[in-house]
Order: C-alpha cells, then structure tokens, then sequence
C-alpha cells in the first residue's frame, strides 16, 4: 500500500498530542472583535481538544 499523504491545510490547524488527541484553535477570534467581551476574547487565545465525532475524521486526514 502507498504512503498516505497530510491534507497540508489540516496539519496547519491541529496538532497530535502525546496521548494521540487532536490540539486546535478556538475559532472567532480573526476580526469583529470591539463587540466582544474581554473576558470572551481571553478565552478564545485557549486551545482545545478536538471533539470526538470530527476527531475520527480528522485522523484519516492527518495519518502521520
């Protein structure tokens, strides 16, 4: 069987944790930003975990 190729785009956005999780970045947080509370700006800096149900998607994007 061939090598499987990353999705470039993907492995720009997340990133595998020790455990094998997928590490993101909170999204709303590019532009909009005078309306927004601060204390809802400083929580989007945060990452997070990928949630399951797109995790087992993007695991087949992001073989390596």
């Amino acid at each position: 069987m061939p090598k499987l190729k990353t999705k470039r785009a993907a492995a720009k956005r997340f990133q595998k944790t020790g455990t094998g999780k997928l590490k993101r970045m909170k999204a709303f947080k590019s532009h909009i930003l005078t309306k927004k509370s601060t204390k809802r700006k400083r929580n989007l800096r945060k990452s997070t975990i990928t949630d399951a149900a797109n995790a087992k998607v993007m695991n087949k994007i992001l073989p390596y």
